[in-house]
């Protein structure tokens, strides 16, 4: 039986590229695992939704890199991901129905911090990167 595991991206992830790697990285190793997964994207960390951004981490991994564009499609199809639209608004400057993230705005839960207090009380395991 699984654990339910909960993510939170909220540092800014251009101070630290490998970090936020890593973070995804065990993002889908929890999923591939089979445990129960809840990933809240917040402040700076929204930059994780954002195709350029995936793009530059991509080239971090090597010039012709599609690691972390295959990681993200397997985190978008089997956990839930959940975003502040502020942060989204005030980090990357896209609206609601811009249609500009990786996940399609229907995918996502928006919340703010009441989503974040209720995923960490209801997970098993937390992980803040």
């Amino acid at each position: 039986m699984g654990k339910k595991y909960f993510f939170k991206f909220v540092s800014e992830p251009k101070n630290d590229l490998l970090r936020s790697i890593v973070g995804l990285a065990c993002v889908g190793q929890a999923v591939s695992d089979g445990h129960e997964v809840s990933v809240f994207f917040a402040g700076a960390g929204t930059r994780l939704l954002d195709r350029e951004f995936i793009e530059e981490l991509n080239q971090e991994m090597g010039p012709d890199s599609k690691f972390i564009t295959q990681l993200m499609q397997n985190i978008i199809a089997n956990a839930v991901l959940y975003c502040s639209f502020a942060s989204v608004k005030s980090t990357l400057g896209y609206s609601e129905g811009d249609g500009a993230l990786i996940v399609p705005d229907d995918q996502i839960e928006w919340s703010g911090p009441p989503g974040v207090i209720k995923l960490s009380a209801d997970s098993e395991v937390q992980l803040v990167y």
